[in-house]
């Protein structure tokens, strides 16, 4: 039902009518154009028995819109309450889940078609600007996508862990504003007419840490959520951004897009990650083992001698017939004496 409604005055941008003249008669008519005009605006707040938690605002002034808000995670804790399934919020995500299979069903039925049936259906309940006889005319709203979300949430065992890695990776990807970058992870041609701004930012202070990388109007974020989980999500404030209209069925388009954004720069990330050690290796490689009933010496990484050891593996790696201890010495001679 309505929990709440509210009222606020704000700076809306709509069409405003201005007076032209005509050219040849001289004779003054009325024109529309853009323009920032401040008008009230009618928030309800409304909770939903199967989307939960979201808000409907509507403007007073022409041409009377609508705006609707809703979060994808919210209707998936509502559909794990119906369905009796446990799980563990983690903010307005889902930290754990005990069956995480159907949770992934659920986030991937959330459809447009369930999305208008909802518009709808609250369209249907709550007063408008419309009245009947302008409904019977014609006038009548049309549901499109101002702003989309798509996001990733990666829940980590060992939290502290998960934050020093997200420190990493934001050190060790300060270019990934650069067109070059920007082109690969949202997979799209980047020239000098391109619009926006190509950098990386950094947020830092007073905050949670956050790395961001724009895309003309479009843009991906990338935090430690709540010192659980790397959350990576995808905004795309213009549709046509990425050549897509804004009707509500170009949600599938939009998804698929906002998606594959979010894993194109975990890969990116990924590439500065694979010449590092997991804690757990560096430590069997680095302590004394048992194998085979056997003691083994660790190998101290702080040790030149060590350090060209491995070098010198390395250069046998590709060699086809392997290496005998001769020629390994031969080649690391200057490291091993």
């Amino acid at each position: 039902g309505v929990l709440y409604i509210g009222k606020a005055q704000e700076k809306f941008n709509t069409f405003r009518t201005s007076k032209k003249f005509s050219t040849d008669t001289g004779q003054p008519f009325p024109w529309l154009r853009r323009g920032m005009v401040m008008c009230n605006q009618y928030y309800f707040y409304v909770v939903d028995e199967d989307f939960g938690p979201l808000f409907i605002k509507f403007s007073s002034y022409f041409p009377y819109t609508a705006r609707i808000c809703i979060n994808g995670h919210e209707y998936a804790k509502r559909q794990l309450a119906i369905e009796g399934i446990e799980f563990e919020a983690l903010d307005n995500g889902i930290l754990s889940c005990a069956d995480p299979v159907r949770l992934q069903q659920i986030l991937d039925e959330l459809d447009e078609t369930k999305i208008e049936a909802l518009v709808y259906k609250w369209l249907d309940r709550l007063p408008d600007p419309f009245v009947r006889e302008d409904h019977e005319a014609g006038y009548n709203y049309r549901i499109s996508i101002l702003q989309a979300e798509f996001s990733r949430t990666q829940v980590f065992d060992r939290p502290l862990s998960g934050r020093h890695l997200f420190e990493e990776v934001i050190r060790e990807n300060l270019d990934l504003g650069r067109p070059s970058k920007v082109s690969l992870i949202f997979n799209r041609g980047i020239n000098k007419r391109t619009p926006g701004t190509f950098q990386t930012r950094v947020i830092t202070q007073g905050v949670i840490p956050s790395l961001h990388v724009s895309y003309k109007s479009s843009k991906i974020k990338q935090y430690f959520k709540e010192d659980h989980a790397l959350r990576t999500e995808t905004t795309i404030n213009n549709t046509h951004d990425f050549g897509l209209g804004r009707s509500l069925k170009n949600l599938p388009e939009l998804r698929a897009i906002g998606f594959a954004a979010n894993c194109r720069l975990l890969e990116v990330e990924t590439i500065s990650q694979d010449c590092s050690l997991a804690e757990g290796v560096f430590e069997q490689v680095t302590r004394p083992q048992i194998i085979d009933g056997k003691r083994v010496s660790g190998l101290r990484f702080d040790d030149h001698r060590v350090i060209g050891l491995l070098q010198t593996l390395c250069g046998f790696l590709l060699l086809p017939n392997g290496f005998s201890n001769s020629s390994m010495r031969e080649s690391g001679r200057a490291f091993i004496s």
